[in-house]
């Protein structure tokens, strides 16, 4: 199988993935540290809402275990049917680059509307990727 450039937002949004677990970890253990508290005693979900005020990265690390997985989907099942157009690759980076802007607001200064238009923008970028994907699929 020879390299498909629908792979690269794949390997971005992974990176995205991985860059916003790195920035949970930090702000719990200086969180520990400056609390001087032992982790155990947020062992659990409960346990960290009681002690942690501030969970955004920890609640956008569990959001790209939701929507994402569409995305990761209809990038195998494109693969797989060997299934790529512009159209497919474009709208796989709007989708990438919509969820680069959700974690940066949703990481930082959290503004609701801004982060519901970011999301909202993702999804409707989302749902036209699988629209795109099942009608190649079907009528070629």
């Amino acid at each position: 199988m020879s390299f498909q450039p629908i792979l690269i937002p794949v390997f971005v949004m992974v990176l995205l993935t991985f860059a916003v677990a790195v920035v949970m970890a930090r702000r719990r253990f200086r969180f520990y540290r400056t609390q001087r508290l032992h982790p155990q005693k947020t062992a659990t979900r409960k346990g960290m809402s009681e002690h942690m005020e501030d969970e955004r990265a920890a609640d956008h690390f569990k959001n790209l275990f939701e929507m994402p997985v569409l995305f990761y989907l209809a990038v195998l099942i494109s693969m797989m049917t060997s299934t790529s157009s512009y159209w497919l690759l474009g709208l796989a980076w709007l989708y990438v680059i919509c969820r680069i802007a959700h974690a940066y607001i949703h990481c930082s200064y959290n503004n609701v509307f801004h982060r519901f238009k970011a999301f909202i923008s993702s999804y409707f970028v989302l749902l036209a990727l699988w629209v795109v994907l099942i009608l190649d699929i079907v009528l070629f």
